[in-house]
């Protein structure tokens, strides 16, 4: 009987869990969800410098030139996917 218990416990858990979740993604704005994952907006240096195929002293050198705006927190610095994706656009050629 314990195990019958434990089942029926588990799949309850899990039901709520998904039930919790699907709420959750609900409330999401459409403009964050990618694939129904949350899409990362804000990247950290190092990480813009990946998304760009950057050095991460060339983005460094991008935000101290103003070439690329940057969203700071405490000493933390943060670029934003849309400028990054803007600064992308601006520099192709026709």
């Amino acid at each position: 009987m314990e195990h019958t218990t434990n089942t029926n416990f588990e799949g309850l858990l899990s039901a709520f869990s998904d039930l919790i979740a699907a709420k959750a993604s609900e409330r999401r704005p459409e403009s964050c969800r990618e694939g129904g994952e949350v899409r990362q907006r804000l990247f950290t240096v190092a990480d813009a410098a990946l998304y760009l195929g950057r050095t991460k002293k060339a983005v460094q050198h991008l935000v101290a030139s103003g070439n690329l705006p940057a969203v700071k927190s405490d000493r933390r610095v943060f670029l934003d996917r849309k400028d990054l994706d803007e600064w992308i656009e601006t520099g192709k050629s026709q």
